[in-house]
């Protein structure tokens, strides 16, 4: 990749300003100071007006294409966070206009097709990211950092839930079961749950799911439990749900010497909804020590069990950090699109397991399932 050396901020565009696009993108490319949001598209009127009041001087475009067309914005990269059924069209046609491109969670629909605009960035020297966000959350900077010195010993099982109680659907593309708007908690939430595991514990041998569609009226996948054996061994069981009247724990890593546990979701997304910002210089990502995990074995942290530990902060600031100093030749893709067509691997597989009822090997480090 040939590195961008000009001394300014490097300027992005942004394609979407729905959820995605106005909690997390824009918010924290502004608040990066290697880079600026130049321009976003979005055809609602409601929506642009937001980001103009939002991010006063932003140049609002009403389609992705007139962010690459000639006269139009000089970009450094582009963003999509528009529906999933668009990242492949979208982040293809820019990388085939010559511009790097950040993709939000998933890539594509599936691992070919991700690895087909891994292929495409590739061979025109051109970055290509996926935001992975909750690789910067509280809860498992913390964990890693836990791994990283060994207080747990070997590491057995690893339990990751991210819950809801959402007993009434909400509508919208994200819950449609069309196959083509790639919905359903599996892709949604399942991306991060799985990216956490295959980072923390290696590549997946094998899959399991069960997938049910439980609320009345729902179309998608809205209570999925996915189990992962990864090659070193570790079992990992991953649950994704929006029918949890009672919350699980966000995290419970049992291992050889001790386990971990911790309650709860990082604080980020909820300040960054609050139209709070990071800044330089003031905490972010701090979790109340309520909230810390307990380190321990042989009892329940819920009747005092364990001892607490410190969380690390969590910093969603960090990614966009790392893109721009991959842009610029300092420094690695901070998710390449060959980790996320990996994570797209297992969530082929779990959704086959969980329509055949088997359990499904992935034959190769490369991907693809077999019987």
């Amino acid at each position: 990749m040939t590195p961008l050396t000009t001394p300014r901020p490097l300027r992005v565009g942004l394609v979407g300003y729905g959820l995605a696009g106005s909690v997390f993108h824009a918010p924290l490319i502004a608040a990066s100071p290697g880079l600026t949001l130049a321009a976003v598209t979005t055809g609602n009127p409601e929506r642009a007006a937001e980001a103009r009041a939002a991010h006063p001087g932003v140049e609002v475009l009403a389609r992705p294409e007139e962010l690459w067309a000639e006269g139009g914005p000089e970009l450094d990269l582009v963003v999509v966070a528009s529906p999933n059924k668009t990242h492949v069209p979208i982040a293809g046609a820019a990388l085939e206009a010559g511009l790097p491109v950040v993709v939000d969670k998933p890539l594509a629909a599936t691992a070919a097709e991700a690895r087909a605009l891994a292929r495409l960035a590739e061979e025109r020297g051109l970055l290509l990211s996926v935001f992975q966000n909750r690789r910067w959350d509280s809860d498992f900077l913390t964990l890693r950092r836990l791994l990283d010195e060994g207080e747990l010993g070997e590491v057995q099982r690893f339990e990751s839930r991210f819950e809801r109680w959402r007993p009434r659907p909400k509508g919208g593309w994200r819950e449609s079961g069309a196959p083509e708007e790639i919905g359903g908690l599996l892709y949604d939430l399942g991306s991060h749950v799985v990216d956490q595991a295959l980072v923390l514990f290696g590549p997946a041998v094998s899959v399991y799911a069960e997938s049910d569609v439980r609320r009345p009226g729902a179309e998608a996948d809205d209570d999925t439990f996915v189990a992962i054996t990864h090659a070193g061994g570790v079992r990992s069981h991953l649950y994704v749900s929006a029918t949890a009247a009672q919350l699980g724990p966000r995290f419970r890593v049992l291992g050889q010497r001790a386990g971990f546990v911790t309650y709860g979701l990082d604080p980020q997304e909820a300040a960054l909804r609050e139209g709070l910002r990071p800044r330089p210089g003031t905490a972010w990502g701090v979790e109340p020590e309520g909230l810390w995990g307990r380190i321990g074995s042989g009892e329940s942290p819920l009747t005092g069990g364990g001892t607490p530990v410190e969380s690390v902060p969590g910093d969603y600031p960090a990614y966009y950090a790392a893109v721009a100093a991959a842009l610029r030749g300092t420094g690695p893709n901070p998710v390449t699109a060959h980790e996320a067509a990996a994570a797209l691997d297992v969530l082929e597989a779990a959704r086959r397991s969980a329509r055949e009822g088997v359990t499904v090997r992935l034959t190769s480090a490369t991907g693809g399932a077999g019987g």
